[in-house]
């Protein structure tokens, strides 16, 4: 297609296509969300969302401003209890995909939402911290982390491991028993990173549209792995495009009329 589109658009949408239609999504706020809804409103009808405020099969006509926006139970299959949530549906590993985001990840995908400076004390920024991320990132069956990629977010090692991603390496999971896979994907809105199946570091396995590998490599304060086969991400079609447009349209009517 001839029609343009950002990169954070093409993030969105590649993130969107990791979803399939029937499975189930915790879903974290910002640009996960985002992705969950654009694959809702396209190829996954039947994707189940599941918010911690306790939302489950969220249906949400706008983009949720937070995990306690109205809009998320209004048709939801059901709300329950937040422990239950965690207790009955996460712990266990009942949900397939936690789609999470990050202020700063490393190259074993350890995620960093709580402080950016390492005195935990004393920060240079406090940031909004876990939330239900560390449980997400510890049970979900897989999970999928979608940030924007530069040496800010990229960073080796982040300042405070709020969800762990692979640990320091191959067996930190299994260690710390956590029962999920972890990460299997990281969308940026530069390519797509997956962990090596051997050493768990993240491995540059597609490139967008646009963007190259000098610009991925230079927006990453460690020396990232490539996959000797890398690929280009298929670029957005225009139904994908028009279907995040109008969303995102709706979200920012609806807030100008609140």
């Amino acid at each position: 297609m001839n029609e343009s589109w950002t990169a954070d658009e093409m993030m969105t949408v590649a993130a969107a296509r990791l979803l399939r239609d029937g499975a189930s999504c915790f879903v974290g706020i910002g640009l996960p969300s985002t992705a969950a809804n654009l694959a809702r409103a396209t190829h996954a009808p039947k994707l189940v969302l599941v918010y911690e405020s306790g939302c489950i099969g969220a249906k949400p006509d706008r983009l949720p401003l937070s995990i306690g926006d109205g809009v998320l139970a209004e048709a939801a299959d059901a709300v329950v209890g937040v422990p239950e949530v965690f207790n009955y549906w996460l712990q266990p590993g009942r949900i397939d995909v936690g789609f999470l985001g990050a202020a700063q990840i490393d190259r074993f995908a350890n995620i960093n939402t709580t402080v950016i400076g390492r005195d935990y004390a004393d920060p240079k920024v406090r940031l909004p911290g876990a939330g239900g991320a560390p449980e997400i990132a510890a049970s979900c069956r897989e999970v999928v982390v979608v940030v924007r990629q530069n040496q800010r977010t990229f960073v080796d090692p982040v300042d405070f491991v709020t969800s762990v991603g692979f640990g320091s390496g191959p067996g930190d999971r299994e260690r710390l028993g956590l029962t999920g896979r972890g990460p299997r994907l990281v969308i940026t809105d530069l390519g797509i990173l997956e962990p090596d199946p051997t050493t768990c570091e993240l491995t540059l396995t597609h490139i967008h549209p646009g963007a190259s590998l000098e610009h991925a490599r230079a927006a990453t304060s460690w020396n990232l792995a490539v996959s000797s086969s890398i690929a280009v991400t298929e670029p957005p079609t225009r139904l994908e495009l028009s279907t995040l447009r109008a969303l995102e349209a709706t979200t920012r009517t609806q807030e100008g009329a609140a």
